[in-house]
């Protein structure tokens, strides 16, 4: 049996500014950076780590490797986050003057991935890692719309989840069980230091 630490990237220039990023490529912020740094203290001995293949979340698994002397990253593909279709790049504001009462309504957008679809590439790329580790442990850098995804078609209810928050799951042969959520970042405030 395998265990994957999946683990939402640190925060990039869009969240940083209210932006539904979906598929675009916005990097990581300095404190982005930093919480990422902050994290890999709270990982422990892992044998592997993986990453989508956008920058906020390979760069995040890039630092939190250099940190624990792990690796190579090996970016994939089928860890990206969902197309947030038409709403990519906009605000909450924004979206709510395009389109009127859809978010309160749970409605998405043209060009929106359907949960199926995003599940579709994501439960295989779990798999393909779970099977290159082994019995052995590793973490996932992806995205806030893998993890709630993964999450509910495991049976977790959806609870939001921050920069450098975590969810334990594991992999034996095809079944997916959950484990523990975590916070990687144990609630410290990071902040970028003053410069001088």
């Amino acid at each position: 049996m395998a265990r994957l630490l999946l683990v939402r990237h640190g925060q990039s220039t869009w969240n940083a500014t209210g932006r539904w990023q979906g598929q675009e490529d916005p990097p990581l912020t300095n404190l982005g950076r930093l919480q990422a740094a902050h994290a890999a203290g709270s990982i422990g001995a892992v044998d592997a780590i993986f990453g989508s293949t956008l920058e906020r979340a390979s760069v995040t698994a890039q630092i939190i490797a250099e940190s624990i002397g792990v690796g190579p990253v090996v970016c994939l593909p089928g860890l990206v986050e969902r197309h947030a279709g038409e709403w990519q790049g906009l605000t909450r504001d924004e979206i709510d003057l395009e389109w009127p009462g859809f978010l309160d309504q749970h409605r998405r957008p043209p060009g929106w991935e359907d949960d199926e679809t995003l599940l579709a590439r994501t439960v295989p790329a779990l798999r393909d890692i779970a099977t290159s580790v082994g019995n052995g442990d590793a973490v996932v850098v992806t995205h806030g719309g893998v993890i709630y995804n993964v999450e509910t078609r495991l049976g977790a209810p959806f609870e939001r989840i921050a920069n450098l928050g975590g969810r334990w799951i594991e992999v034996a042969g095809e079944e997916l069980r959950l484990g523990d959520r975590l916070d990687l970042l144990h609630g410290a405030e990071i902040t970028i230091p003053d410069q001088i």
